[in-house]
């Protein structure tokens, strides 16, 4: 006879076989004493239970498969979770105390106990404090490069002015991130405020290494980057190239200039939607007609803000999509054209046409260099060129012709020279795999082709050469500046990963590249 002991509770604890398996001993054994274990064990399951026993869990994978998972309760882990949930989910810490949360909670996991409110926002401050404690070790290594981007606005309902910076880096597994380590008031949007405010947050970090800061093109921010210059350390060509001005920023302003001339086309559409737009009754009547007119579509006309050139360019082609509509719903409410006395025509929408595919570009670009989770640098280039020749192609029609000049003069304002492009943009594309020397060697051409004209195909060719050279010797001496002062004297070597070539079909100026057999060149060929 099996005697009844810890041992045999050990054994069974708390489990989906518990029963089956007791009862298999009593048959074996031909004892009845057992069976009071199951009793017990199911009376009082979570006592009996082993918290550090670990168990088979089923997991079902993405593919449709089923995997066999091993799973072990872990306080540590779940208490981790928690906290995540609460500051990314950003949950009030009341929310700890639902009811309806402690039931999800305990059919997920009887075993969790869940903390108080006050205590959750104790281990909220604590666990805050330990990481921003892990964050300052990282970002005061010397050996840590660090590129900020920053940006400064007035609440209109608080009257208030806020600072935010974030700072964007590399981990030791060549992880990108980027963390918000300031966000505060501050007096005012004077340069040398905001300098001020910017040199505090990077000695509070203690950042040694400081390579560039990215921010918009008000002047205000040329005169902070101006005092921050003189008083940080050890920046490259002296800080010539430490400010980036944001290449998002720079096509809202070029779209801007050209969206000044936007003729009595744009105006009736513009009219005419925020006419609908304007109460319940109407926005259903419009989609009466757009059901009438058979658009079997979800989407609806969108409106447009003074800040957000992109709402303009969405508004117009969400017009054109739903043109059909218009016609009907002016039948349908007796005071549109008579309260807007004139209400968009066939011509209008034709006309319309022809901006939204002047501005798509441009849109699709601005959401390009808006990314976050990859890296953009190494595109800057490319991009940029891209525009250029946008910007001359269109400039041949009649109807663009005062656009497309004011907006080329904004254009030239910053990136019309190569000299005006930062340094780390041409570092980037030498060593992008995809593209180095070759492909700086094509851009050249076409700036000196567009700047100086004049100049014979040979000679074209021997500056841009040179030009190459000089961009590659710069680049050399960063290097050798970073060699000295960090080498440890030893040397690692990472395995070389497949690289993927991205390329970019609505790139007029990437695909010249590619038609040239650039990409497929020898970077050392003539001498680069």
């Amino acid at each position: 006879m099996i005697k009844e002991d810890d041992g045999m509770e050990r054994r069974y604890g708390k489990c989906q076989w518990c029963e089956r398996l007791l009862k298999a001993d009593v048959e074996r054994n031909g004892t009845s004493s057992l069976l009071k274990h199951v009793d017990r064990c199911q009376k009082n399951p979570n006592k009996l239970q082993d918290p550090t026993q670990t168990k088979l869990n089923l997991k079902k994978e993405s593919n449709g498969d089923t995997s066999v998972k091993t799973w072990k309760h872990d306080d540590a882990r779940i208490k981790k979770a928690l906290l995540n949930l609460f500051m990314v989910g950003e949950l009030p810490f009341k929310f700890v105390e639902n009811e309806a949360f402690v039931e999800y909670t305990n059919a997920l996991n009887a075993k969790v106990v869940l903390p108080s409110r006050h205590t959750i926002s104790r281990n909220v401050s604590k666990f805050y404090i330990e990481e921003r404690t892990k964050m300052l070790q990282f970002l005061s290594n010397p050996k840590t490069a660090i590129h900020l981007t920053t940006d400064t606005w007035t609440s209109s309902c608080q009257m208030t002015t806020y600072m935010v910076v974030t700072a964007h880096f590399i981990d030791e597994n060549w992880m990108m991130h980027k963390r918000i380590i300031n966000f505060r008031e501050i007096d005012s949007h004077k340069g040398e405020d905001m300098g001020r405010e910017l040199l505090d947050c990077i000695r509070g970090w203690g950042m040694k290494n400081v390579m560039t800061i990215t921010l918009d093109n008000a002047a205000t921010n040329d005169k902070a980057m101006d005092f921050l210059v003189k008083k940080l350390p050890n920046l490259y060509e002296g800080g010539k190239h430490f400010q980036v001005r944001c290449m998002a920023h720079i096509l809202n302003l070029i779209v801007k200039d050209g969206l000044k001339y936007q003729n009595y086309h744009v105006e009736c559409i513009q009219k005419a939607i925020r006419y609908i737009r304007l109460s319940p009754q109407r926005i259903n009547k419009f989609k009466k007609a757009m059901k009438d007119c058979g658009l079997q579509t979800k989407k609806f006309l969108c409106g447009d803000t003074p800040t957000r050139w992109n709402s303009t360019f969405e508004l117009l082609k969400s017009a054109y999509e739903l043109r059909e509509a218009f016609t009907e719903f002016g039948i349908r409410d007796k005071s549109y054209e008579r309260d807007l006395g004139r209400v968009p025509e066939n011509y209008d929408f034709e006309v319309v046409t022809e901006m939204v595919k002047f501005f798509e570009k441009f849109k699709t670009k601005t959401e390009l260099v808006s990314a976050t989770s990859k890296p953009l640098v190494n595109l800057f280039i490319r991009e940029v060129l891209d525009v250029d020749i946008h910007l001359r192609k269109w400039s041949t029609k009649p109807m663009f012709l005062d656009m497309v000049k004011d907006m080329r003069t904004k254009y030239e304002k910053y990136w019309g020279a190569y000299n005006k492009m930062n340094d780390f943009m041409y570092f980037a594309v030498l060593l992008d795999p995809t593209t180095k020397s070759p492909f700086l060697l094509h851009a050249f051409k076409k700036m000196i082709g567009y700047m100086e004209p004049s100049l014979t195909p040979a000679s074209m060719d021997i500056k841009a050469r040179q030009m190459v050279r000089e961009v590659e010797n710069r680049m050399e001496n960063l290097f050798m500046t970073y060699f000295e002062r960090f080498d440890s004297g030893g040397s690692s070597q990472q395995e070389a990963s497949q690289i993927a070539i991205d390329v970019d079909d609505d790139n007029d100026f990437f695909g010249d590249f590619l038609c040239t057999g650039g990409s497929n060149s020898d970077p050392t060929d003539n001498e680069l």
